[in-house]
């Protein structure tokens, strides 16, 4: 699954870029097709997005990666029931 993934983000984001540059640089196009081309280099970037998120979420529940410093539940009800004391 996480091989689907890392091909589906290596396609959006060339998708990204390719329409991303088609839409900056064309001076040529109608206004319809710079749209097009501006949609479809928004589609690569949130796709891209997604699927690199995905990928690291992978990664880390793997031990390919270190995990996040992120707080547990308890860590985070602590911290906000003791917030403005100082």
């Amino acid at each position: 699954m996480s091989k689907l993934i890392a091909v589906l983000n290596v396609i959006a984001w060339s998708g990204f870029w390719a329409f991303g540059y088609l839409a900056l640089t064309g001076e040529g196009y109608s206004t319809g097709q710079i749209t097009i081309a501006t949609l479809l280099a928004a589609l690569g970037l949130f796709g891209g997005l997604f699927a690199y998120l995905k990928l690291v979420r992978i990664s880390e529940r793997k031990g390919y990666a270190k995990p996040s410093n992120r707080m547990t539940r308890g860590q985070r009800d602590e911290a906000q029931s003791n917030w403005g004391e100082v």
